[in-house]
């Protein structure tokens, strides 16, 4: 059994699924590379690198990457204390977080994160689907270019889209009348669209027990504005397959062609994108009704139960509840619980938030989501530059994303050295005076509990 220490390397675990990123372009298969000393296959897909306790893909407490001595958890569990006095009181003995690296090369599945309530009882009821019973908020700091859907878009985007993509209309069961219903005619009378029709559009019965009325100042009435999206996004993942084959090859012809004529919009050309990966998929005109988000290396975007996204391409630490829960609904060939998801959505509309970090020093950026279990920072050095990591009250876990650096541990004789791949835990209450120990830039970030859970 190890020994309990203030400081302890990590050898960590790697998921390769479909969607990730093939061989050394993917940064995670460089870290697995250096984290577990195996050789890149050069044509398998790389997609997380997970450090954590989760048993899905528990990390190891190892002298060296050759050796796996005993489990994070185990070691925790035989050494609570590192853990601080809060976090067992409110979690056990365990980390109430989960840190990965994603490496995404093809678009994730449209998904959401039930609540803790909700967990427990599809935990209860499906097992076999959904592993644990515990909620997974989570976040995103992308680390390259990343792309996303994340959140229903405004009202008046949604208007846009039932009167500029007749394919999204008759998937719901909205039918042409010319009668200006819900202000499309009016909201559009100065744009300029090829598909535009200036039509308005009116519900035809499906079922469903919603309509679609103009109240003289271009609102939906006859039901609140969340009751209407619910209605329309849940008659649209619920449409037959050969409707929506059907749909998406009309959605493909027209895009192509207005291509030849006009530069296409960045939402239509991810489209035409997602129908290359996933032909004939309801994810594909799903993605209408979500914002399209773009982060550059730095900027963050959380994610909190219930609410809709998708990873679309890119690079980016993740960081979570500790869970492996998703609820899907569309571009995944995995099972798809349409109704649960179409049932536990907020229904939220608006743009999501961007962190941008919060400066500690000239080197340090925190990003705090509004969540308990965890908090990132990102540490950024120059050759020779040191920089410090106050104690605090909870653990934490450090990844060398690039570079190397020696580590001085307040209560140990001598350095430790770290470099790209490494990862390390570090006991609650241990300061760390971290020293770019390269000619290169160091990179390294660092999860922890949520500052505010100390407060």
């Amino acid at each position: 059994m190890a020994k309990s220490k203030p400081i302890a390397r990590l050898r960590c675990a790697v998921k390769n699924y479909e969607w990730g990123s093939i061989g050394e372009g993917s940064h995670v298969a460089r870290l697995a590379e250096r984290n577990l000393g195996e050789e890149v296959d050069l044509v398998r897909p790389y997609a997380e690198f997970w450090m954590g306790t989760h048993p899905s893909g528990p990390s190891y407490v190892a002298s060296n990457v050759a050796e796996d001595t005993v489990s994070l958890k185990d070691w925790i569990g035989e050494n609570p204390a590192v853990l601080g006095e809060k976090v067992p009181d409110k979690w056990g003995p365990d980390l109430p977080f989960l840190f990965k690296v994603l490496s995404v090369a093809k678009a994730l599945s449209i998904q959401a994160h039930p609540d803790k309530k909700l967990a427990e009882l599809l935990h209860k009821s499906r097992p076999d689907i959904y592993k644990d019973a515990n909620h997974k908020p989570e976040m995103a700091v992308a680390i390259t270019e990343f792309k996303a859907l994340c959140g229903f878009v405004t009202a008046e985007e949604v208007k846009d889209v039932l009167a500029t993509v007749p394919e999204v209309r008759e998937l719901i069961g909205i039918e042409e009348n010319g009668s200006g219903l819900i202000g499309i005619k009016d909201y559009h009378s100065s744009r300029s669209n090829p598909r535009e029709n200036g039509n308005g559009f009116a519900s035809k019965a499906n079922g469903n027990g919603f309509s679609i009325e103009e109240n003289g100042n271009g609102a939906v009435v006859g039901g609140e504005s969340k009751t209407y999206l619910k209605s329309i996004f849940t008659t649209l993942m619920s449409a037959s397959q050969d409707a929506v084959s059907n749909a998406i090859q009309k959605l493909k012809s027209c895009l192509n062609d207005e291509n030849k004529i006009r530069s296409l919009t960045e939402k239509e050309q991810l489209i035409l994108m997602l129908e290359q990966q996933y032909p004939g998929d309801v994810g594909v005109v799903s993605a209408f009704f979500f914002n399209y988000v773009t982060l550059f290396p730095g900027e963050a975007l959380y994610i909190g139960a219930n609410e809709p996204h998708a990873y679309i391409y890119g690079e980016c630490i993740e960081c979570m509840a500790t869970s492996d829960n998703v609820v899907r609904a569309g571009l995944t060939p995995k099972f798809r619980d349409v109704p649960a998801l179409c049932s536990m959505l907020t229904y939220k509309q608006g743009f999501p938030e961007i962190l941008r970090g919060v400066p500690l020093n000239k080197n340090v950026y925190r990003y705090t989501p509004p969540f308990e279990e965890f908090e990132v920072d990102r540490c950024s050095l120059l050759p020779d530059e040191t920089v410090t990591f106050s104690p605090v009250p909870g653990p934490s876990i450090f990844l060398v994303l690039s570079g190397a650096a020696s580590i001085k541990i307040d209560s140990l004789n001598g350095l430790e050295s770290f470099s790209e791949g490494d990862v390390f835990f570090l006991s609650a209450h241990t300061e760390a005076n971290i020293t770019n120990a390269a000619a290169a830039m160091l990179v390294l970030f660092r999860a922890g509990v949520n500052e505010r859970f100390f407060d």
